[in-house]
């Protein structure tokens, strides 16, 4: 019988050699397609919180399955391997602490990368590199030009790259996307996101020492050295800039993607972003009230040849808009008593509201109901189907789309930050005459957690 080592092949082009963390991966190395009868061995790298949805869903596929775990807090494994291994009577999986030693096991097929933002590209790039398929939650890149070099590696290797916007897998986003792009709603002008989940203060917590079974340096990885603090750790690094992109990169990237898509853009030439973090007086640097537009060119439109997209965060007491509630399922997480999320789309003809699981097209100026769509998909399924089937369409999330999306979350960001509008050139891919603005656009990185101007 063939062995499982077989199915991993890599072509070393000429002698250059790109070094991860001091090991050398072939610039030319790629995983095969895994034979009729094997299963997909994946890794989930970051077991915390959403890391253990991904292991729950790989584990259901019948062609993969989960043969290794990889997370710089060893205090989560011993836990994680009873609950969703050991207790269901499936093989224990290998641990790593350390991504680099984990993408030199060769069993390895593909990685599912869950880690905090901040990692999401480097971590991505050096499985790319060392020949792993790669699934990436979002937002895809911790900035700008993290998502460039992601999408140049993803491009140049031999491997399945799926960004971690999930809705592209569901027919009730595909149906709504058709349905938008078909005309039925007249010229679509103006997309809005909402982003609306109710978000307490996360209070003020001290530097203090290194809990014991932490590997902070991995933690930290690319962002700069800082103490350890609570609040910059488990969760609320989502509200640091060294590691998250506040709200609109967290949840509000889901219904950026969703905006995006429907409108048919890519890349902005103005935005318009102003808030605060209002009410309280915590450690929380990014807003939790934002509000931003992005102006698109529209060559085909009537009047002013332009499209809208509208972008709205908002953390507490607040209104449901015009997105219909809904009752909470077990994977619903956009809509409960606490949170509206969703999108709203206006053309000439009436307009549309969407959540997760449903649209609703409304027509004319009686707003009478419409065509409509529902239905929630599989986007780890999808992965595994693209890796088998050697077909990057069948990831229903490609890369460049992710890139398209989390770019817009961090031109809002930038413009927030600066507190002032900006002229993007979607061609250059650079703001324009402003130094100020190109500089955000990418991080000092923290050696060697250095992503390459050279993927």
């Amino acid at each position: 019988m063939t062995k499982r080592r077989d199915f991993i092949k890599t072509s070393m082009m000429g002698s250059a050699g790109i070094a991860i963390g001091g090991l050398g991966f072939s610039a030319k190395s790629y995983a095969s397609i895994p034979g009729a009868n094997e299963r997909v061995n994946v890794a989930v790298i970051g077991i915390r919180g959403q890391g253990q949805n991904h292991i729950q869903g790989y584990s259901r596929l019948k062609n993969a399955q989960v043969t290794a775990l990889c997370d710089v807090d060893s205090n989560l494994f011993d836990e994680r391997v009873r609950q969703h291994f050991t207790d269901k009577g499936l093989k224990r999986p290998k641990i790593y602490a350390d991504l680099r030693k984990l993408y030199e096991d060769k069993d390895i097929d593909a990685v599912s990368i869950v880690t905090p933002n901040h990692w999401h590209a480097l971590a991505s790039i050096w499985a790319i590199q060392a020949g792993k398929h790669v699934s990436v939650e979002k937002p895809c890149c911790h900035n700008f030009y993290e998502g460039q070099k992601l999408v140049e590696a993803a491009e140049k290797y031999k491997v399945i790259v799926q960004d971690g916007a999930e809705q592209r897998s569901n027919p009730c986003a595909q149906s709504m996307a058709d349905f938008l792009h078909a005309g039925k709603l007249g010229e679509v002008y103006l997309a809005k996101g909402l982003c609306y989940k109710w978000r307490d203060t996360i209070g003020k917590t001290p530097d203090e020492p290194i809990p014991a079974g932490v590997n902070y340096d991995l933690w930290l990885g690319p962002a700069p050295e800082r103490p350890f603090s609570k609040n910059r750790f488990h969760y609320n690094w989502h509200w640091n800039w060294d590691y998250g992109n506040g709200d609109m990169g967290n949840q509000g990237v889901h219904e950026m993607d969703i905006a995006r898509w429907g409108l048919g853009v890519t890349l902005p030439t103005k935005i318009t972003a102003m808030g605060g973090h209002f009410m309280f007086d915590d450690d929380q640097q990014t807003p939790n009230d934002l509000m931003s537009i992005f102006e698109f060119p529209n060559l085909e439109g009537g009047g002013d040849k332009k499209k809208i997209l509208q972008f709205e965060v908002r953390h507490w007491i607040t209104n449901r808009e015009a997105i219909k509630s809904e009752t909470p399922q077990a994977d619903s997480y956009k809509i409960s008593s606490d949170n509206t999320v969703g999108n709203l789309f206006y053309g000439a003809m009436g307009f549309m509201s969407k959540n997760v699981n449903e649209w609703q097209a409304f027509m004319g100026k009686e707003r009478v109901p419409g065509e409509n769509g529902s239905g929630l998909g599989d986007h780890y399924e999808d992965f595994i189907n693209a890796i088998r089937g050697n077909d990057q369409k069948l990831a229903k999330g490609d890369i460049r789309d992710g890139f398209y999306s989390c770019a817009l979350v961090h031109l809002g960001n930038i413009s927030y930050r600066l507190g002032r509008s900006l002229n993007f050139d979607p061609v250059k891919m650079k703001f324009i005459n402003d130094a100020e603005a190109n500089a955000m656009l990418g991080r000092q990185y923290r050696y060697p957690f250095v992503v390459p101007d050279n993927v």
